[in-house]
């Protein structure tokens, strides 16, 4: 489909689209990307010939990096025009007739780990993923869908432990979690994927999405559920405590390929209020 400025759609598979995303520097999703990202799906919906939808990313090192913060306003703009909002998207992946398939490599935290979750399977790179949220190191709560699937998915205390610890969690913690499917060897993940690709699209399309139909009366989130993270999100985000500590984060690197966002789980404590800011423009300590 034209029009998409930050995913691109490979169609040459019969039956399935692989969608790649690629937003430089370190894939994170703004408003306008979740937008197309809403069209794109709805598109699938409609073309019958669709049965299958792969997502990977353009980046090696970001699946999806996290919300780029930055584009609160554009959002905000949006919704005040009628705009999709995160949660449409969510549900559409649920009660999409098409099955979604995640193919992780890179960091993928914060909404880019809430929309692998979203996804109706997800295989991860054992030597390239990882997975996390870390909002509760800028002040956060979660407002994309991880508090819905994850007790859901690893349980009360796993979840407890992913979401307050903010940290980083590699693919072979997140298969033994129950978090994904399943780790992959990163030099056959691709052939994994496309088989199993391959395999689905060969079945009927109104089959596949009446047994994914019938598995969704048990353990999807509502419409109501999402939507009551989602408000308190963006509720925090104007916060005199969310403010503070993202403060620092252009001057620890935010946004770009640094250190800080490559270990963004185990640099979160570089944000407490009382903790030394090391400027990565200047190379010295911010004052």
């Amino acid at each position: 489909m034209s029009g998409l400025v930050h995913w691109t759609v490979d169609r040459s598979r019969a039956g399935i689209w692989v969608v790649a995303f690629d937003n430089p520097p370190i894939n994170m999703l703004t408003p306008s990307a979740i937008a197309d990202l809403h069209a794109l799906l709805g598109a699938a919906d409609q073309d019958l010939s669709v049965k299958v939808l792969v997502f990977e990313s353009a980046d090696p090192d970001f699946f999806i990096a996290h919300f780029d913060t930055s584009k609160a306003a554009e959002r905000q703009d949006q919704a005040a025009a009628g705009g999709h909002a995160w949660t449409d998207v969510v549900l559409q992946l649920c009660r999409s007739p098409v099955i979604s398939v995640a193919k992780i490599r890179g960091r993928t935290r914060g909404v880019g780990n809430e929309f692998v979750l979203a996804c109706d399977l997800r295989f991860a790179s054992r030597q390239r993923a990882l997975l996390g949220n870390p909002e509760v190191g800028v002040g956060l709560p979660l407002g994309g869908g991880a508090l819905e699937w994850l007790p859901r998915l690893v349980g009360r205390s796993r979840s407890l432990e992913i979401v307050l610890s903010g940290d980083d969690f590699d693919a072979d913690v997140a298969e033994r979690y129950g978090w994904i499917n399943r780790t992959i060897d990163d030099d056959t993940l691709d052939a994994f994927v496309d088989g199993l690709a391959r395999r689905l699209a060969t079945f009927d399309r109104d089959t596949l999405a009446a047994l994914k139909a019938q598995i969704n009366r048990v353990g999807v989130p509502t419409g109501a559920d999402f939507e009551a993270s989602n408000t308190i999100f963006w509720e925090a985000l104007s916060s005199s405590a969310s403010r503070a500590r993202r403060s620092k984060l252009d001057r620890l690197g935010y946004g770009t390929q640094s250190s800080f966002e490559l270990d963004f789980g185990r640099r979160l404590v570089d944000l407490r209020p009382d903790a030394p800011t090391f400027d990565v423009r200047s190379g010295a300590q911010a004052e």
